[in-house]
């Protein structure tokens, strides 16, 4: 509020001058006649009493519409680095930005008017449709804050416990689906599982930590066909989709040996990792790291036994494990190679020789130095670390004595039933040919 107290017809208007006032009214037109004033309304200032004016300081701009809606919920939701220091916002996570134009739709709005064009087609039928005015709907703002309203109520993710990753509802270990196709080229059959999800921090000079997500995914098909690539982005998804693009464009053809295992057991090394990877039989499954154990699954290799030593780095063990994949050899191309016999001995068999692989020459001289121990071979002179071994604990008690007495009896029945069957074609004594009743089943009927 404005007061000036003139005593005089001059110093009204000198007052005045420096006061611009837009709206045409008494007041200006009493101070363009300030003339006709008399020296006793002058004194008195009965001309501004009734029509005092008021200033306002006005501005044209304000942070609300200079800064996107993103950032300005940003400021609101989440905390600086020093507050998380100092352990504030712990649960600023779990706020999720609302969406204030969720539940809008173009052309509707609190006036309940018929848009043609807009919210309307403008032709119905055979009849034009004319703009016109509906009744109002009382309830349009209670769904919209309903709508904004569940946004806010955070509810966790649950997965399946075939959908979770290694580790609870962490994304690596999860699958993601197939990569996306590239032209006419689809990627049928794919699967791709992360392997790596980390945030990394770049030092700029000008824009000082740059923080960042950084992602490992592997791909496959299940019958050989497999790939692994890096994303880096500054969201997770676009991450993980970067990744999976990039693993199905660096795909690698594996045979494997029945269709099931590796061919041979093999040594690699990438960096400070050490893999010795050995064959398995049919259902012994995949005992290894949990990041081999992925690949193997998308590349459709079932049963596997893999040691890891050194370093565990998931990068350096998916890589070591490639390298290895890639440098095995066919039974047929090591037949060629060494010019001998390759021959299988498998314990389910009793150890009975078996031949994989003959070569089309072979040779007739031996030389002292070569390694002819398949396994030694593949490994390549290396020899996986062997824990020390530990009688058990109850082995220590006086009963243990007295169970080892009680089950001598039965000790190797099992061996001595394959050998009678392999021998006599039966299982019976020593004592049959003497009694002939001494035989397992029934006894021979006499003539």
């Amino acid at each position: 509020m404005l007061r000036v107290a003139v005593k005089g017809s001059e110093t009204l208007i000198r007052a005045f001058s420096s006061i611009h006032i837009s709206r045409q009214g008494p007041l200006s037109s009493a101070v363009r006649n300030h003339s006709s004033l008399t020296s006793e309304e002058a004194r008195t200032g009965t001309l501004l009493n009734p029509n005092n004016p008021t200033l306002h300081n006005v501005r044209n701009t304000s942070f609300f519409n200079k800064l996107p809606a993103e950032q300005i919920w940003k400021g609101v939701i989440s905390v600086s680095n020093a507050g998380k220091k100092r352990g504030r916002g712990k649960g600023s996570g779990r706020i999720t930005a609302k969406d204030l134009n969720k539940g809008q739709v173009i052309g509707f709005g609190k006036a309940n008017i018929v848009w043609p064009g807009l919210s309307a087609p403008v032709v119905r039928g055979r009849e034009l449709v004319q703009q016109q005015r509906l009744p109002e709907d009382k309830e349009r703002e209670a769904k919209l804050r309903r709508i904004r309203d569940e946004m806010v109520n955070f509810k966790r993710l649950k997965l399946g416990p075939l959908e979770r990753g290694w580790s609870g509802s962490k994304a690596p270990g999860r699958s993601i689906g197939p990569p996306d196709p590239i032209g006419e080229d689809e990627f049928l059959g794919f699967e791709s599982k992360c392997l790596e999800l980390k945030a990394v921090v770049n030092m700029k000079g000008n824009h000082g930590r740059k923080r960042r997500v950084s992602a490992m995914v592997v791909t496959g098909n299940g019958n050989g066909l497999a790939g692994f690539g890096f994303g880096k982005a500054i969201e997770g998804r676009a991450a993980l989709r970067q990744a999976r693009n990039r693993a199905g464009q660096k795909l690698m053809h594996f045979e494997l040996c029945n269709g099931n295992t590796v061919f041979h057991d093999f040594h690699c090394q990438f960096g400070a990792t050490k893999l010795f990877v050995e064959r398995k039989p049919e259902g012994y499954g995949l005992k290894c790291h949990r990041a081999i154990r992925t690949v193997c699954e998308v590349l459709g290799i079932k049963d596997l036994r893999a040691k890891c030593e050194g370093s565990t780095n998931v990068q350096h063990v998916v890589k070591a494990f490639f390298i290895g994949l890639l440098q095995q050899k066919h039974h047929q191309q090591i037949a060629e190679e060494k010019g001998l016999h390759v021959v299988e001995f498998r314990p389910e068999n009793m150890n009975f020789p078996k031949v994989v692989a003959s070569p089309t020459v072979c040779r007739t001289e031996t030389d002292n130095n070569e390694i002819l121990d398949f396994t030694q071979w593949g490994l390549g002179g290396k020899i996986q670390l062997q824990k020390k071994k530990f009688p058990p604990f109850y082995t220590k008690f006086r009963s243990w004595e007295i169970y080892l007495k009680k089950q001598e009896y039965l000790r190797n029945q099992d061996k001595v039933r394959v050998r009678m069957l392999a021998e006599t074609g039966e299982v019976r004594s020593f004592l049959t040919e003497k009694y002939p009743e001494c035989r397992m089943g029934p006894a021979p009927k006499e003539e």
